[in-house]
């Protein structure tokens, strides 16, 4: 298409009127991309941001794409020069810069990729003054008048979105667009989950604390609520509704262990934190969900959360167990569920929904925030931030009911039973054994997702400086502890202990046929090419024996293993570089791969003949 056609179907000065919420101004306008670059990350961030430049012919603006739009960049329809129109954002004034929060697009794939057209230019700044804060009416967190006046950093203008339910909260930023830069703001968000009020005790006092799980059309959210704002707070939310939330309200990165939420950030309510219920409910989105069948848990990593959608086959009897950490006890209930895949899994919940659970066999069942555990192969364990819903109005769950009505009633359903959890036999199911060679060849890794694939590889020289750390003894924690004067502390636990429990952080040269590559290996891996604990190496190294050392790290050397890897992209300093990190390790079953090896030589025969 010509240049001049394309230049006229753009929205000329459309930008400015976005930020001077010019009456009847074009709300979805058509710009023109003239620059992408993608932005630094934090440390933890895991997924990957774009900021891009917009231009209507006359003015140029830059923005922050939500990471859902990520897709149009890597599938390269969205580049330099492409037209496109803008179908949802959040426009704001930072530093004296014009920012817009992108949250949906459309590609106009019809109009091609042409030079910048026209002569855009920055847009000149005009002091506005702050914008209005959030009015009180009778809801908890009304501000303190002074607080209301003060000038904020980052100031909310006008947003591109469904109409809001009243005037007082016309500016709605999108969870997807919030960090720790963002100071002024309001969500419209539902509550997808709550958790029980949850006490701790320790020594530098006690305290209790709730989170929920917020949702809205472009991401979802966690939110922590402590003490006074857990007793203010925690009767106001209930689950299946949307509720105005505004700063000041902190956000942090997110403590991914503690949550099934897809986000780097998370929320922490304030003292003056507003928090009201929405009279208007339904345009903010239901509960999301990412299923996986349960065919495919055998690929799936253990500790990984997940969401997962079945028939309710079997409801176990109610049984207690006593924590180890905290030895008070725990009521679980293990129920059985199953797919048309053809596949079965058990899954425990806990506490109060294991005691009350009253749903009937053969219901369509939906739980949100599973943990894959790798007992009797594969298994799951609902979360304390996880849901779940009934026969949810889902294409998933319609098909499921149809399914089973239908011919899953008298179907056999196969398990996992057979998968060794995090030790692997070469092979899983459709996953061949990868030579190096075609590891880096393939380039695995160098997306932004996580690749996963088998060695059969040799150890050829294992790094002995710096094998292991010192880390927290205290369960499920691992972190490096730091030697004071009088013991070792973890400054996560708030503890100090008279000694560390030492684990591997081993760094593994292996080879094939085809290559060499380092590999990174942690402290299960590593016992299991050691044959010793990394507290009974360090002894050994602690008390001066320097050869002894020096022949355990030899004796591993020129080993084979079968290796379950995975590969990804990271950034240190500027340098990124793609990592190799161990999984899992297991030897070599000699019986199994010569059998392997005689099924292959009688397929050369066949085709020799």
């Amino acid at each position: 298409m010509d240049a001049s056609e394309v230049q006229a179907a753009i929205d000329k000065g459309s930008l400015q009127a976005i930020f001077q919420d010019s009456p009847g101004r074009v709300q979805q306008p058509v710009v023109q991309c003239v620059q992408i670059k993608p932005m630094s990350q934090s440390n933890g961030e895991a997924t990957e941001r774009y900021r891009v430049v917009f231009s209507d012919t006359q003015n140029y603006v830059q923005t922050m794409l939500a990471t859902s739009i990520n897709d149009e960049i890597h599938q390269d329809r969205l580049k330099k020069g492409a037209v496109v129109q803008l179908v949802s954002y959040q426009a704001n004034l930072v530093k004296g810069k014009r920012i817009l929060i992108v949250t949906g697009i459309h590609v106009l794939q019809q109009y091609g990729v042409h030079p910048t057209l026209g002569s855009p230019v920055v847009m000149e700044i005009k002091d506005e003054g702050a914008t209005n804060t959030i009015s009180s009416n009778g809801f908890y967190g009304n501000q303190p008048q002074q607080q209301q006046a003060q000038q904020q950093q980052t100031r909310a203008m006008p947003s591109h979105s469904k109409p809001p339910s009243s005037s007082a909260h016309a500016n709605i930023y999108p969870i997807e667009a919030l960090s720790p830069y963002s100071h002024k703001w309001t969500i419209k968000a539902r509550c997808t989950s709550k958790s029980d009020i949850k006490t701790w005790h320790n020594r530098n006092g006690e305290g209790k604390l709730f989170s929920v799980n917020l949702l809205d059309e472009s991401g979802e959210i966690r939110a922590t609520g402590f003490n006074d704002q857990c007793d203010q707070l925690y009767e106001l939310f209930q689950e299946g509704s949307a509720y105005y939330i505004s700063s000041p309200c902190r956000v942090q990165m997110a403590k991914k262990q503690f949550s099934n939420v897809n986000n780097d950030y998370e929320l922490t309510f304030e003292r003056d934190t507003i928090v009201e219920k929405a009279e208007q409910q339904d345009d903010v989105p239901q509960i999301r969900f990412n299923f996986t069948t349960i065919s495919d848990l055998e690929s799936i990593d253990k500790d990984t959360t997940i969401d997962v959608i079945g028939i309710l086959k079997d409801v176990g009897e109610v049984n207690q167990i006593t924590s180890k950490t905290t030895s008070k006890p725990y009521d679980k209930r293990e129920l059985t569920l199953v797919d048309d895949s053809g596949y079965s899994v058990r899954l425990t919940v806990w506490g109060k929904v294991a005691s009350s659970f009253e749903v009937a066999p053969e219901t369509v069942v939906a739980f949100k925030g599973v943990k894959v555990s790798d007992f009797g192969g594969r298994s799951l364990s609902l979360l304390s931030s996880g849901s779940m819903a009934t026969n949810p109005d889902l294409p998933e769950s319609h098909r499921l009911r149809g399914w089973y009505d239908h011919a899953g009633q008298g179907q056999n359903f196969s398990t996992h039973a057979n998968v060794q959890g995090t030790v692997m036999a070469g092979e899983r199911r459709n996953e061949q054994v990868k030579s190096i060679s075609a590891v880096k060849e393939e380039q695995l890794g160098m997306t932004e997702q996580q690749d996963f694939f088998n060695l059969k590889a040799s150890i050829q020289y294992i790094k002995q400086d710096n094998f292991c750390y010192p880390a927290c003894r205290e369960e499920k924690c691992n972190k490096k502890l730091v030697e004071l004067g009088d013991g070792w502390r973890c400054e996560r636990c708030d503890k100090t202990f008279d000694a560390p429990e030492y684990r591997y952080i081993m760094s593994v040269n292996v080879s094939d046929h085809s290559g060499q590559i380092w590999l990174s290996c942690f402290d299960e891996v590593g016992r299991n090419l050691m044959g010793m604990t990394a507290n009974e190496l360090m002894a050994i190294k602690e008390e001066g024996d320097d050869k002894r050392v020096s022949d355990i790290f030899s004796d591993a050397n020129c080993t084979t293993w079968n290796w379950r890897c995975v590969a990804k992209m990271e950034t240190f300093q500027d340098n990124t570089r793609v990592r190799y990190q161990v999984r899992s390790s297991s030897g070599i079953d000699f019986v199994s791969e010569g059998q392997k090896m005689i099924a292959l030589i009688k397929q050369y025969d066949n085709i020799a003949m």
